[in-house]
Formats: C-alpha cells, sequence, structure tokens
C-alpha cells in the first residue's frame, strides 16, 4: 500500500548531491518564464503532454500538500510480451488520452484502448510483428490526429512499430484506418537500404504537427559504415502519401545499388518536438555509423550528427542546426526529446529551446534561429585518434545553464563491495586511458564517462510552466571501449548481425572500418560499478536564475546487488536511471525511471520525498495526468520492467488518485 514518506534530509543525501558535482543555489523568485503550449488540464493529447515537451499538467487538485494520500485508482494487467530469445524489452510508454479513453502502445507492438475512470479495457489492437532477432522491444508512446472533416476515422492514432511501419487505427473502434496508406499502413523499410531484419524500425511516439506525420528511425549501433539511412520522413496524415524526407546527405538516388536514401547518416531514433507557429520540427540525431570510428564518414553527417536539427514542417528544408558534441566518437548522440519554453529577458520573449544532451550539458537555444542564450565556448580537448580517423580539436560547452556532467573519474573514486573487486577496479583503470570526457577510442581500452547512456537520455527532463522550473534527471555509468584491429576482429569471427543469431554482442564488427569495437559498462566481475554512487540524480533548475535549486540521489539500493541479487538495503543510493518524470502545477514532480521497484512524488521546491508506492517491477516510463469524468484527478504510469535494469517483465498500468474527488483546478 502506499504511504506518506517524510524524513529530514540523511547525510548521505547530501554526500551524493556533492558527487554529482553540481552546485546547489537557493530558489530564486519565481521567473518570467511559460510553456508555449501548455497541456490541456482534463486531456493529455500527446505522449510528452504536448509538442513541445514540457511533460507538465497545469492540474493542481494534487498538491505538495496533500500527496501523501494518494492511493491506487484502478489497475489493468496487460500480461508478458512473448519475446524471441535474447530480444531486450522496455515498457516505456506513456499514454495519451483524448475524451474519455486512454491508449497507449506495448513492446510487443499492441495498442489498447482503456477507461480513463474505470481501466476498463475497450479494444486491442495487434500490430503483429515478428521480433525474431529484434535488438529491442519498446514502444513509447502513439500520436494522435482529428479531423472531423474526413469520411471515415476522424480521430486516427499513429503506432510506429520496431519492424518499421506506420500504422493509422481509428481511435472509436481500433481497426485500420483503410484510408490511410496502402490498408491503413505504410512501409518504412523498403528505401532505407539493405539491413537485418529488424535491424530499422520506430520506438519513439510520431511527432503530428501542422497535418502532418513525421517520424525518424531506430537501428542497431556499430554493424556497418553503411547501416540503414538515417532518413526522417513526414507523410500526410489524412492520406499517408509522402510529404518530403530529409537525410543528412540530401537524400540521393544511387544508381549503383537503388537506394532512395543515403546509407550510415545520423538517425533520430529520440522523440521530437514542433512549435506549430514557427512550423518547424525539432529533430535530436544520433552518430553517423558507425559510433566509435569515423573516418569514413560523409560531410553531411559531419555537419548534423548528434545535433539537434530544426526542419520547416511544409516542405522538410532545414531551417537551422545545433551540433552538441563535433566529430563524435563516444556514442554522445542526442537522445533527449527538445524542450520548448519561452522565456522573458531584457523586457522580450524569446522563444527557447533546452537541449539536454548524454554528455550531461543542456543547451540553451532560440528556437527560431538556433543561436545559443548565454553563449557557447569551445574548449580543447585530448586528441590521439585511431588510425584512419581524427579527433575535433574542440567540443562545445554551453554556458546558459548549469552542465551536469560531474566531476571526472579517478581512481580515489572507484570502489567495490569487497577488497577484491574493488583492487580488480583499480586495475582495469591503470589499464585504461581516461582524460576525460573527450577521451579519444583506441586499440588501448579507454573509459567513457558519463557514457554512452547518459548524462540525459530519452525522458530527460520535465518543465513547471508555473514556477519557471526545469527537473532533469540524469545517470553518470562509465563505459568501458576498446578498438579491436580488423585482423583481430576477424579470427573472433566478428560479423554484422545476424537476427537469427539473437541479441548483437558486445563486441561490434563495425564492417567498413579499419576496426571492429567492444563496448561494455566499466564494472567488476560481480556486476558492480567500478565507479561510487550515487548512479543517479534528479535536480531542479530555476530557469529565472539558471541555477540548480536542489539536487538529490534518486533510488534505494532495495532492489540492486552484485550478481544481479536484490539486497533489500533502503540506503539512498542513487541508481541507473530509465524512464521520464511529470510535473503537476500543485507543487509535485512524479517519478520511477530508478532500478528500485518505486513510484515517487517529489517536493518541487524542495525535492523532498513526499510520498512513494512500493511496485511489482520497475517503472521505467513517463507518467501522465489527466482529469477522469468523475471530476478525480488520476495519475497514470506503465509499470512493467526493463531488461536493461534486469526487472522482472510484466506490463501493467497503474492509476492513482485521491480517496475523494475534489474540485478541479487548473491554471
Amino acid at each position: 500500500m502506499p504511504g506518506a514518506v517524510r524524513r529530514s534530509t540523511p547525510r548521505a543525501w547530501r554526500r551524493g548531491t556533492a558527487a554529482a558535482g553540481v552546485l546547489l543555489c537557493a530558489s530564486a523568485p519565481q521567473p518570467p518564464v511559460r510553456a508555449p503550449t501548455p497541456a490541456a488540464g482534463a486531456e493529455w493529447p500527446v505522449a510528452s503532454a504536448d509538442n513541445g515537451g514540457s511533460r507538465y499538467s497545469p492540474l493542481t487538485q494534487i498538491t505538495a500538500a496533500n500527496v501523501g494520500g494518494l492511493r491506487r485508482a484502478w489497475s489493468l494487467d496487460l500480461g508478458s510480451a512473448r519475446l524471441p530469445p535474447g530480444t531486450r524489452s522496455q515498457f516505456e510508454a506513456t499514454p495519451i488520452k483524448i475524451g474519455d479513453t486512454l491508449y497507449l502502445c506495448t513492446p510487443d507492438q499492441k495498442v489498447y484502448a482503456v477507461d480513463a475512470e474505470t481501466g476498463a479495457r475497450r479494444w486491442t489492437f495487434d500490430a503483429k510483428v515478428d521480433l525474431l532477432g529484434a535488438p529491442v522491444a519498446a514502444c513509447r508512446g502513439l500520436a494522435a490526429f482529428r479531423d472531423a472533416q474526413l469520411p471515415s476515422c476522424p480521430l486516427r492514432l499513429f503506432l510506429g512499430t520496431v519492424d518499421a511501419r506506420l500504422i493509422a487505427l481509428d481511435a472509436r473502434t481500433g481497426r485500420r484506418c483503410a484510408d490511410f496508406g496502402r490498408d491503413g499502413e505504410v512501409d518504412l523499410a523498403a528505401a532505407v537500404g539493405p539491413h537485418p531484419r529488424n535491424a530499422y524500425g520506430l520506438t519513439s511516439a510520431p511527432v503530428v504537427s501542422n497535418g502532418r506525420v513525421v517520424v525518424g528511425g531506430r537501428i542497431v549501433d556499430n554493424q556497418s559504415v553503411d547501416t540503414a539511412s538515417g532518413v526522417v520522413r513526414a507523410f500526410d496524415a489524412r492520406s499517408g502519401a509522402l510529404a518530403w524526407t530529409w537525410d543528412a546527405d540530401g537524400g540521393k538516388t544511387s544508381a549503383r545499388d537503388g537506394r532512395l536514401y543515403a546509407p550510415g547518416t545520423p538517425n533520430a531514433w529520440a522523440p521530437m518536438s514542433a512549435d506549430e507557429a514557427l512550423k518547424l520540427v525539432y529533430v535530436p540525431t544520433g552518430n553517423a555509423s558507425p559510433d566509435y570510428w569515423g573516418g569514413r564518414r560523409s560531410a553531411g553527417s559531419e555537419r548534423y550528427a548528434s545535433s539537434v536539427v530544426a526542419l520547416d514542417v511544409d516542405n522538410g528544408a532545414v531551417r537551422w542546426s545545433f551540433q552538441t558534441t563535433h566529430h563524435d566518437l563516444w556514442d554522445y548522440d542526442v537522445g533527449s526529446q527538445p524542450l520548448l519554453v519561452d522565456l522573458t529577458q531584457g523586457g522580450q520573449r524569446i522563444p527557447a529551446l533546452l537541449q539536454p544532451t548524454k554528455r550531461g550539458q543542456i543547451f540553451l537555444l532560440d528556437r527560431r534561429t538556433g543561436a545559443p542564450i548565454g553563449g557557447v565556448v569551445e574548449r580543447p580537448v585530448p586528441q590521439g585518434a585511431a588510425a584512419g580517423d581524427r579527433v575535433s580539436p574542440t567540443q562545445p560547452y554551453g554556458l546558459g545553464l548549469p552542465s551536469f556532467e560531474g566531476r571526472p573519474l579517478t581512481e580515489e573514486s572507484l570502489w567495490g563491495l569487497t577488497p577484491f573487486d574493488a583492487l580488480w577496479c583499480r586495475i582495469r583503470f591503470r589499464q585504461a586511458r581516461y582524460n576525460g570526457p573527450f577521451t579519444p577510442p583506441g586499440v588501448r581500452p579507454t573509459l567513457a564517462f558519463p557514457g554512452n547512456a547518459g548524462g540525459f537520455n530519452w525522458a530527460a527532463a520535465s518543465f513547471d510552466a508555473a514556477r519557471g522550473r526545469l527537473f532533469v534527471h540524469w545517470q553518470r555509468m562509465a563505459t568501458y571501449v576498446r578498438l579491436i584491429p580488423r585482423a583481430e576482429a576477424d579470427r573472433e569471427g566478428l560479423k554484422v548481425w545476424d537476427p537469427a543469431g539473437g541479441q548483437p554482442r558486445h563486441d561490434a564488427p563495425m564492417a567498413g572500418a579499419p576496426f571492429a569495437v567492444e563496448i561494455k559498462p566499466f564494472q567488476s566481475p560481480i556486476g558492480v560499478p567500478c565507479q561510487q554512487p550515487p548512479y543517479g540524480m534528479i535536480a531542479a533548475v530555476d530557469l529565472g536564475s539558471r541555477r540548480v535549486a536542489w539536487s538529490r540521489p534518486l533510488g534505494s539500493a532495495r532492489d540492486s546487488g552484485p550478481l544481479e541479487l536484490r539486497s533489500g538495503l533502503p540506503a539512498p543510493l542513487g541508481t541507473p536511471l530509465a524512464g521520464g518524470s511529470l510535473a503537476v502545477a500543485g507543487g509535485v514532480v512524479f517519478i520511477g525511471a530508478t532500478q528500485e521497484r518505486a513510484f515517487r512524488a517529489l517536493d518541487a521546491a524542495t525535492g523532498r520525498i513526499l510520498w512513494s508506492d512500493r511496485l511489482h517491477t520497475t517503472a521505467n516510463a513517463g507518467p501522465m495526468t489527466y482529469v477522469g469524468q468523475s471530476g478525480r484527478q488520476y495519475v497514470v504510469v506503465a509499470v512493467g520492467g526493463s531488461s536493461l535494469l534486469r526487472s522482472p517483465l510484466q506490463a501493467k498500468l497503474v492509476a492513482y488518485a485521491l480517496p475523494q474527488a475534489g474540485a478541479l483546478h487548473a491554471r
């Protein structure tokens, strides 16, 4: 049963904050900041609340004063996905709510319509995806489009599948919209170039803007220099007709192999954002392929990889781009959704964009032009590229917002549960090269830190428009990287991934490059990270003062331990994170995300834990909120576990509400 959690700040809490290398400052007065498109209080029409990615609700029925009384209102068991051996699964979906119905998708590509008041299932659609060989089964959400003039499917839902289809469904019945594409779907795989089965697909929700449905794509990393194209495509939301395409190399057809889109270009796997008034879609891009050697990258890939790119929603033309990592050799692709806010500075309104990155940097940009707000400085970084490659002499650092990069690794900061694994970690540290976050990969092992999972990942932030506060959560998990000379890789039999063989290995072939690559977490033989905790943190940033208001570790050691055993210890460890947060105008931040099986409510003003609920497995999705027909405010989160965090895979949708309905309040 849920219960209120009220405690003073422990010493370990303060130590963890210092370890994150973040300066704590007093809360500034409420700044003149607002969200450009606040979420409607009664509904939640977009997976991230709105196309600006705010993950914010103006509802105030649930507040910091009464959240301790929150109870489970209902839950819906969605069962366990039937996955082939070796396929990873993450239940990452944030439902959308339109009218009196919730709509969500599951890792095995089923879509559910659920009564928002009772949790009763209304209909189910099965995309019938054969997941054999799929590296990951995930679906972060659906998109919706409404046009009352359409003769059929006036309210339609869009599902992007892991086997690269865009499917349109009638929200009333769950049936395909026959007038969209071919029998309700568009094939996204045919023109991106040869690739192994299920090596190209979609995991993030499409973005719908100005009558366009815009999608990117997910690839299997580090397989080849000529992997599937990273093309971004827009389709007419009514007919499914292709409206425009964009890839880093201009989408030129190759007469040699008949590809329509350039191979190996930076893909866009993370959620996108859109500004309806400016008619811009903001695309966070990945790396050119492969991640850890860049000697054969095209000029377009060099320009647009690891960037945020603003595309004209009408024609796909690039209006501006900003690169967060030059010639990325560390898998620091931009995995976080761009967050759109409006700032008032010097008496002028500035439409702004916040771009969190895996590096722990948050770049603050003018979303009309891409110009930095507060400045960006280029700093020298270590050199020493692998054969046939180069290293950019400098990398950009944003000056507009605090950095969450954290303190660098040192031998003194390594640890272990026993003297033996601590010694093992220190030996490995001395054997590796580490000169900070931009240590170039090489044949000698190197350490990448914060690591290829971040820093900030796909649902890194929420924004309280009423208070002008940004809530961010991030992790710091070092990655061990070693380039393998081609002759050695050939002797080891490293080849491009075969779906029939199950999961891709830690050792990836990087076919077409002079090296393969070994990538794995920097942890001891008993499965414990070699660096001292905390591993996961959450913080609040006042956008008026642009300073950190509070910061704390997120998640206890209760469900973590060596050899994948659960320690049962309630110590505030700060666990690895995967998932999103929700900010509500009542002064509360809701978040699961941890390796611990818990869902929490934090005080937006102080970061203090106000309430928590023990779950059957981990909640690694983004929560959402709405008002039901009864007038009650519900908070809903998908709870289904994560293969990455080694938690049980059992999908449920869980809804919370106060015991008695109160009057509806919204700002």
